[in-house]
């Protein structure tokens, strides 16, 4: 059995104590703060006075300290924000105008396509400290924290410590921060001042890394800043999300592990290869996490791991060793109690939580598991992902309000290669200043490995069940704590163990193939899949050969149409067809040629918008593949489907300023499909012009199943609708969507013709097979 380690825990009420008491005072009032650390100071006191303390006597001078400490820096700045002058305009929706100095990297907030704008990063989240605000015309006497909502241009290039003027309107702060207000910048940023030097010393290593990476393919070139410095900007929509349902996402947060990671690269080569002593290693490895740290930017997760990674290296050239708990301890509540901010902030609790069940409960959980016969190395192998797993589910169930399910397997698979992986990204930096030829050597050298966790999040994200839904918020979270206990109780206690695998039997038995076998997807003979990719079109009309279907629209983003063809079995698409060129229907486009075979891409006469035209183009021409125009009555036939090209009646607005959207839709390609489960009629997003062009046609426009326009919309004529006479109407549709879709009046019109409705929103993807009676559906569901 692996020896456990002792650890000292006289710290940890004093660092609970701080944070606890912050925490109150950010999402409550600050008076509590106050109240828990009077409370703190009265008890340290007494428990100072009494006897036969011992060894806890230090504890309560820590308890002492900490309150007291709470009570003269916290406590004034908690107070001091909840009563700044500038909350006043906030509240009140002032215009003005702001002079900040910029304290973290500008962040990115990405959004799917949509009409003629492309999915991607439409807007930046800056956080700064106040220096100068005028609102409204009148100086307002503030220099409390604001968080500044801007535009891309002008503001992705600043740096943290840069003073810049902003003007937009004001609104209040959001609970639970120590920020006095938000501002909407109207544009760019005016008088920038110059980037401190430390970020100009390490601007040349970021784009060195950036510049070594682009020689990478997209998705690796975009996993390696991630990796390394947390640059997350070239990650795709899809990486993100597939890294976040599979639980690897906290890889790309320049956490606490890129700190260990380095750190420790950096002790190992001082005292393995070079032979210096430990004061020397460990002075060496903290002038590579001061550096590390300044690359990096000052977030909260990397400030405490680099505050925690000081003091161990301190405790290593002192010559002290079990300093795990109290450097951690020491790195809260010294964070805390310097920028009380970080007691909200989730990124910190998460990376708290973590390191703590890592020190304290692994090595047991490893030891215990070494006892019962497993070697030790897989023993460590196996408690690493899931003490983290078990000790930050609350904190992530409460905020996300989901859980990976596979984020245990997906990290003991990625965990041999992140470090190689982060040492080498970290070498290409270094070397891109003096070597970029060198540096692109390195990062090539790491590529296999930024494939294999690329690999591992997509197959996980893939699995059926990766992700389950959970409440979110307090409650959440403490539902998540409760379960984690009781899971934790169950394998602790013999008694309890009967019960816990009577429970898992039980979900073996019957959740499982409820909800992975009984809905067998897809359904054998469909001839309709519509598959839900947000709030976009895709979906695939089968051949009568296995695997091969014609796509219609490709979604918002790639990612949902690539896995939506997967589950389907779609490995050659003889056509794909893109109805018009706005963003939630050629947004995933790449998608559609992942591991797949298409004979060619099939557009209207619509150009617009421009950008997406261009997109096309370089798509098709990148993989080989012809653009094929498709003009009305034009007719294609494939074994057991054919399809009628029925609209549009004119062309689209030309030219890339066009911004008339409406006119974009309708110029939408209409097809009439002769599938086995009957007559189907793909409308692309047509609104009233293009559904009176059809109906003055004299087309025969009658389908028993209608891809119902434009999401549902409420630009639907009751006249087009009773024209068609659908039995069965599909709408895809984004959950929980801003725009309305689909509109009460269009759904009352498709129920009075008769028409079973299935939604994306509601129903997840669903195919359509011939029935006895008609075309019947099969949902597979969210």
């Amino acid at each position: 059995m692996t020896d456990v380690p002792r650890h000292d825990l006289r710290a940890v009420p004093a660092a609970v104590a701080v944070w606890l008491a912050t925490l109150l005072g950010l999402l409550l009032a600050w008076e509590l703060t106050l109240a828990v650390a009077a409370a703190t100071v009265l008890l340290s006191a007494a428990a100072l006075r009494a006897r036969r303390l011992g060894r806890w006597r230090t504890a309560a001078g820590a308890g002492l300290v900490c309150g007291g400490l709470l009570l003269a820096t916290v406590c004034p700045r908690l107070a001091g924000a909840q009563h700044d002058p500038a909350r006043r305009p906030a509240e009140a929706g002032a215009v003005a105008e702001l002079r900040v100095t910029l304290t973290e990297r500008p962040r990115p907030v990405r959004s799917s396509g949509y009409a003629g704008r492309p999915s991607g990063a439409r807007a930046l989240v800056v956080r700064a400290d106040l220096i100068r605000l005028r609102a409204e015309g009148a100086d307002v006497g503030s220099t409390g924290r604001v968080i500044l909502l801007t535009p891309v241009d002008g503001w992705a290039g600043l740096r943290p410590g840069q003073e810049v003027t902003a003007a937009g309107r004001l609104a209040p702060a959001r609970q639970g921060e120590l920020t006095v207000a938000t501002l909407s910048a109207r544009g760019p940023p005016a008088e920038a001042g110059p980037v401190p030097w430390a970020q100009a010393l390490v601007e040349p290593l970021r784009a060195g890394l950036l510049a070594a990476s682009a020689t990478l393919g997209d998705e690796p070139a975009g996993l390696l800043p991630g990796l390394v410095v947390g640059d997350t900007s070239g990650l795709s929509a899809r990486i993100v999300d597939e890294f976040r349902d599979s639980g690897l996402s906290h890889l790309t947060a320049a956490s606490g592990t890129n700190v260990m990671i380095v750190a420790g690269a950096v002790l190992l080569l001082m005292r393995r290869v070079l032979r210096l002593g430990p004061r020397s290693s460990a002075a060496a490895a903290g002038l590579t996490l001061a550096g590390y740290v300044v690359l990096v930017g000052p977030e909260p997760s990397v400030l405490r791991a680099a505050v925690m990674g000081a003091v161990g290296l301190l405790a290593l050239g002192l010559g002290r060793d079990g300093s795990a708990v109290p450097a951690l301890a020491l790195a809260v509540a010294g964070l805390v109690l310097w920028d009380p901010a970080m007691a909200a902030d989730v990124g910190f609790a998460l990376s708290v939580v973590a390191t703590a069940g890592l020190v304290l409960v692994a090595p047991r959980c490893a030891a215990a598991l070494a006892g019962r016969g497993v070697p030790v190395g897989l023993a460590e192998a196996l408690a690493v992902p899931v003490v983290a797993f078990l000790v930050t589910a609350p904190v992530l169930a409460g905020v996300s309000g989901e859980l990976s399910m596979v984020a245990v397997v997906a990290n003991l698979l990625a965990a041999p290669v992140v470090a190689p992986a982060t040492v080498l990204g970290v070498l290409a930096t270094v070397l891109s200043v003096v070597s970029p030829g060198a540096a692109s050597a390195a990062a090539h050298v790491a590529e296999p490995a930024l494939d294999w966790l690329i690999l591992v999040a997509r197959e996980g994200a893939a699995l059926p069940g990766a992700v389950l839904g959970w409440p979110s918020g307090w409650w959440g979270g403490v539902l998540a704590a409760a379960a984690v206990g009781a899971i934790v109780a169950a394998v602790r206690i013999r008694r309890l163990r009967v019960g816990l695998a009577v429970l898992l039997v039980v979900l073996l038995l019957v959740v499982v193939p409820v909800r992975m076998v009984a809905p067998a997807w897809p359904p054998a003979g469909w001839s309709v899949a519509v598959c839900d990719v947000g709030q976009g079109d895709a979906l695939a009309l089968a051949t009568a050969e296995p695997g091969r279907a014609v796509v219609v629209d490709a979604g918002p983003e790639p990612g949902p149409v690539d896995r939506c063809l997967d589950r389907l079995g779609v490995d050659r698409v003889p056509l794909l067809v893109l109805s018009h060129l706005h963003a939630d229907h050629v947004g995933g486009l790449s998608s559609v040629f992942e591991g797949r075979t298409v004979g060619a891409v099939a557009v209207g006469p619509g150009r617009s918008p421009g950008w997406a035209w261009r997109e096309v183009g370089e798509q098709a021409a990148r993989h080989g593949v012809p653009l094929v125009d498709l003009a009305a009555g034009l007719r294609l036939e494939w074994p057991g489907l054919g399809l009628e090209v029925l609209g549009p009646r004119y062309a689209g607005p030309e030219g890339e300023g066009e911004r008339d959207g409406t006119a974009i839709n309708n110029s939408s390609v209409v097809l009439r499909a002769t599938t086995p489960a009957g007559r189907l009629l793909l409308t692309g997003d047509v609104e009233l012009a293009a559904q009176a062009d059809l109906l003055a046609s004299g087309a025969d426009l009658r389908a028993e199943i209608l891809k119902v326009p434009h999401h549902g919309s409420r630009a639907t004529l009751p006249r087009f609708v009773e024209a068609v006479a659908p039995r069965l109407a599909s709408v895809s549709v984004g959950a929980g969507n801003t725009y309305g879709h689909p509109a009460r009046s269009t759904v009352d019109a498709l129920l009075a013709a008769g028409a079973l409705l299935v939604r994306t929103d509601l129903d997840g993807d669903h195919a359509v097979l011939p029935g006895a009676t008609g075309p019947a559906v099969v949902r597979r569901g969210r």
